[in-house]
């Protein structure tokens, strides 16, 4: 079935958001601050791991490093691009919409938790890759993997940030479910090496997630989104 994987997604989001929601009110309030910061290195050295895999090789017994101009023009150039364009105020603008439909208006938390969210799980290589072959082949198995990850990810970050992180089911839903639906179209232009460079410039902007979870919004992630779409088209270039 087409689409599957994506509902299956979405259903894990929902269900890891709603078991840390009720696992979070067994907590108090420093212990839910711990539990974040744990949640942000967590993240951290998930995003390292994808980042120097992105970067590191071995040639002739030695580890090697590149990629880093390409890492450097696509973060800083997706960054003004983002910064022109306000995707993080149009994130928190949604967010607040879906905060007043949702019922909860006095929840001061809802929006950063909702954003900080959507962000860790709709950035990276396996939601774009997962829903091509789910469109094209109806293999919806890399968004089932996709989907355990993500539901212990959201299960933690709601039991410490609260009840807006199941709310990144939403664009789960749309990302995915657009791709799929356009995956004859979005397939020829994912190379291996434009997949390569979207899951390397993924990682470093997940890495930037763990930065704000640990250290407060000192980063705003949304903002530097373009810098994905920026990875895909450096793959096309002869000098990357």
């Amino acid at each position: 079935m087409i689409g599957l994987g994506t509902l299956i997604n979405t259903a894990a989001v929902v269900g890891g958001g709603v078991i840390g929601l009720f696992a979070g009110k067994l907590f108090k309030s420093e212990q839910q601050e711990a539990l974040t910061k744990a949640c942000g290195v967590s993240v951290l050295f998930i995003a390292i791991a994808g980042a120097m895999e992105g970067m590191l090789s071995i040639d002739d017994g030695k580890i090697t490093s590149g990629r880093s101009m390409l890492v450097v023009l696509c973060i800083a150039l997706g960054t003004i691009i983002g910064e022109l364009i306000g995707i993080e105020k149009g994130f928190e603008r949604f967010g607040e919409w879906l905060k007043r439909k949702t019922g909860n208006s006095g929840d001061a938390g809802f929006v950063n938790a909702f954003v900080t969210a959507s962000l860790t799980v709709c950035i990276g290589a396996m939601a774009i890759v997962g829903a091509i072959n789910d469109g094209i082949r109806g293999d919806w198995s890399v968004l089932a993997v996709k989907s355990v990850l993500d539901f212990i990810i959201v299960a933690v970050m709601s039991s410490s940030l609260g009840k807006g992180c199941a709310f990144s089911a939403v664009p789960i839903f749309l990302f995915e479910g657009g791709i799929t639906l356009l995956a004859h179209f979005v397939a020829p232009i994912m190379t291996d090496t434009a997949t390569a460079y979207l899951s390397l410039i993924g990682s470093v902007l997940i890495f930037c997630v763990g930065v704000n979870l640990i250290w407060g919004k000192l980063l705003r992630v949304a903002n530097m989104l373009p810098a994905v779409f920026l990875a895909i088209g450096a793959a096309y270039l002869p000098w990357f």
